[in-house]
């Protein structure tokens, strides 16, 4: 399992005269030293990484934030930017040296500015997911970024990972969904991108530097969001399908029907359902007999009428094809929900089920059947007994390809087998042209594998763009590059 590799030897003491210059600058109270306080700031939430470090700084404003990084690239102190702490591969935590300070942007919550005419919200980085989500509710507006950790990841994290979600068939990734930034650079320059035009082609479209950068090249301290017409109709479906052939052809015959109108379609096998049903409180079968695979269908318009239609149209069509054995229509919001629920649950209760060697990985949405039937295969002919569970976003061709440990194996001896896995798993995404890090982004957990999957012209400009940014490599150190 890829878990950090121990530090050669811890940094020496921050010096406490610099300490109280960085306190300074938030104020003593946002100035986090005692390591009981600073313990959410330095692990994830599954229990990979832990760090050390020797100051959280909590700063209130861009102004706070452009100072911090001004003394820290004087000083030569390496930053961490943090939003939520909801990351997946270790991006958001220090290393445990204890030779950075973490930037924390958890008081930078206020939505500066909602416009329903132009179909924007200008929100600070801290601003929570589900915040953003209901101010854009209040002004009959949606912001269709989607996503489990939504309650408590923040918009900075999301645009720092480009961070995908259930509706991303839809609307796009996390950078499709952003007009402008503002961003403090590591010398503490503050770049004032907040543009909210549509359409603005002077030059180059610098905001698309910092989505998906993890934090390594500057601090996102504010983003124009898009805002989209509140859908008046809303519609789902649990439908058994006997196959992810299966389900690719009723997407397809969903989308011809239904067009952007489709805004969920998650595929799931029956033996992660099982996991659900075993393992979540208050979990039930929507469905009669079980199927060996499950699609959740969600349709959604800002037309009052017509959706259900349509969605019965889309099934009646399928069970014609023979592509849907049996399904569930959400009659109200409640049943919605509970649709949801049991597919946001499918990554909490793998846990239950001991070890799990986890892969966000996406191929060509074409390509997800014959990959997954492909690297099922590789696995249980590798390791005996293992259960394969790969679920997710077919709409966009990401899949959460998870192996749960075979019935009667330790953990850690399963565990064991994560770095052969992972190469299996990998090996069959690259041969259909697809990407080790679809949504979670490369932090450090996959930092040493990115040079052997990137094109080595990227990887050469990416080092460049990196060296004229941030030169003294102060900017969230050893993740990405």
């Amino acid at each position: 399992m890829p878990l950090p590799k121990p530090s050669a030897a811890l940094a020496p003491p921050m010096p406490a005269d610099l300490i109280r210059r960085f306190a300074a600058i938030v104020g003593e109270r946002y100035a986090i030293t005692d390591p009981d306080d600073q313990a959410p700031y330095l692990r994830d939430d599954r229990g990979l990484y832990h760090g050390r470090t020797p100051l959280v700084v909590r700063p209130g404003s861009t102004d706070e934030v452009a100072a911090v990084m001004a003394l820290a690239n004087e000083t030569g102190t390496p930053v961490v930017p943090q939003g939520g702490a909801t990351g997946l591969v270790g991006g958001h935590v220090p290393h445990e040296t204890g030779a950075e300070i973490v930037l924390s942007l958890n008081r930078m919550n206020r939505v500066r500015a909602v416009d329903p005419a132009g179909n924007t919200m200008t929100v600070d980085a801290g601003v929570t997911l589900q915040q953003a989500q209901d101010a854009a509710s209040e002004a009959n507006r949606l912001f269709p970024l989607n996503i489990g950790s939504k309650g408590s990841c923040t918009i900075g994290g999301n645009l720092s990972t480009n961070a995908g979600g259930t509706q991303a068939v839809a609307y796009g990734m996390a950078r499709d969904l952003v007009l402008g930034l503002e961003v403090v650079l590591a010398d503490g320059r503050v770049w004032h991108g907040l543009r909210t035009l549509k359409k603005d082609n002077t030059g180059y479209d610098l905001k698309h530097l910092f989505m998906g950068a993890e934090g390594t090249l500057g601090v996102i301290t504010a983003a124009v969001l898009k805002l989209y017409p509140a859908p008046r109709s809303i519609e789902a479906a649990w439908v058994a399908v006997p196959s992810p052939h299966a389900a690719l052809t009723l997407l397809g015959r969903a989308q011809e029907k239904a067009g952007p109108s489709v805004t969920g379609f998650e595929l799931m096998p029956r033996n992660l359902f099982g996991f659900v049903l075993k393992h979540l409180a208050g979990a039930r079968d929507p469905l009669s007999a079980p199927s060996p695979w499950y699609v959740l269908m969600e349709l959604s318009s800002a037309s009052a009428a017509g959706l259900r239609e349509t969605l019965e149209e889309i099934l009646a069509s399928g069970f014609d094809e023979g592509i849907v054995t049996d399904a569930a229509l959400a009659d109200t919001i409640d049943q919605r929900n509970a649709f949801w629920r049991l597919r946001e649950g499918m990554s909490e209760v793998q846990k239950l089920e001991g070890g799990s060697i986890k892969h966000d990985v996406s191929v060509p949405v074409a390509a997800v059947p014959a990959f997954i039937a492909e690297a099922v295969a590789a696995c249980e002919a590798y390791l005996d007994g293992c259960r394969p569970v790969p679920f997710g976003h077919l709409g966009d061709g990401n899949i959460h390809f998870n192996v749960s440990q075979p019935i009667g194996m330790e953990k850690a001896a399963f565990l064991d087998h994560w770095d052969k896995v992972q190469t299996i798993v990998h090996d069959i995404v690259g041969k259909f042209g697809g990407s080790i890090s679809a949504e979670h982004g490369i932090g450090r957990m996959k930092r040493d594998l990115l040079p052997g999957v990137k094109d080595p012209v990227a990887m050469e400009i990416m080092r460049a763009v990196k060296d004229v940014l941030d030169p003294k490599r102060i900017m969230n150190p050893g993740k990405v590059l």
